[in-house]
């Protein structure tokens, strides 16, 4: 290992707000709004209040597959949320989602709202909701459920720990990128082996613990995802590559990964979405032609 300053913890850490490299900006130790800030309210009973992370990709590829599969009542509006800019910190964000992370959920379809937040939770109460891509009872759920899980215990190690230092950190720093590289290839071991076994993640059906893996892993070995196909040698996942390719067919995936898009082709991004006509209409690309 290439040699480094020694660092020595202090008896109390205390916050350097220019310490953060690429999110020094909107990092903080911590919670609560920073500014006074109402979020907007569509005409539809479901409020999405996002951006196209892969965990805020999960949920717009679970309402597509809602509407594609006739449920009108998934009919939502996707609403940007800037994170670089700070957004997620507004009154309004924080009244849905305490602790300012993407995605978070307003249901005005009853008597009084319910918000939900985190996108694992999202994915249940959304599924639950309309009683699709999420088995009723049994092994089957018990075995849906542990994959969904499975994945949001796993993000934090490819996301803040493999993406952040490979990508993000203003540093490279040997012993981190050799440390969340090594989990993050257990982890494609992982699914791999499990997408050996089955043709989806929980079984021969296709449920919301595909639509939660997907943005992640998918992201990782289509190089989507910080650059690091090569890197992380993901030739030999052939079976996270088959299941991506599989899903990424569906056109229901296809539309929800454009959804809250602010990177790409402009004919990819739809930065806010309001009804299915969007998608024809509304994309970057148009918009720039109609200006």
């Amino acid at each position: 290992m290439a040699d480094a300053p020694e660092y020595t913890p202090p008896k109390v850490w205390t916050w350097n707000p220019g310490n953060g490299g690429r999110f020094a900006n909107i990092n903080r130790p911590i919670s609560g709004a920073t500014h006074e800030k109402e979020l907007p309210v569509g005409r539809h009973p479901l409020q999405l209040y996002s951006l196209a992370t892969p965990n805020g990709q999960k949920v717009t590829i679970l309402l597509e597959e809602l509407l594609a599969l006739g449920h009108a009542g998934a009919e939502y509006d996707a609403w940007l949320i800037k994170i670089g800019d700070g957004d997620q910190f507004g009154s309004g964000f924080v009244g849905v989602n305490p602790n300012s992370k993407i995605p978070a959920l307003m249901d005005r379809s009853g008597p009084e709202p319910v918000r939900v937040f985190e996108s694992g939770a999202i994915l249940m109460y959304l599924a639950e909701k309309f009683g699709a891509f999420l088995p009723k009872e049994g092994a089957a759920r018990a075995e849906c459920l542990s994959w969904l899980f499975w994945q949001m215990g796993s993000a934090p190690y490819l996301g803040g720990g493999f993406g952040h230092f490979y990508a993000y950190a203003p540093t490279k720093i040997e012993y981190a990128i050799d440390r969340f590289t090594m989990e993050t290839k257990r982890l494609l071991h992982v699914l791999d082996t499990r997408l050996g076994e089955s043709e989806y993640v929980a079984g021969p059906d296709y449920t919301i613990a595909d639509m939660a893996n997907f943005p992640w892993y998918a992201g990782l070995v289509k190089g989507w995802s910080y650059g690091a196909a090569e890197f992380l040698g993901v030739g030999e996942y052939k079976n996270v590559l088959r299941w991506a390719d599989a899903i990424l067919a569906r056109p229901a995936v296809q539309r929800g990964r454009m959804v809250n898009r602010v990177t790409g082709e402009p004919s990819g991004q739809l930065h806010e979405r309001h009804d299915a006509s969007d998608f024809e209409t509304r994309t970057q690309d148009k918009l720039a032609a109609q200006a």
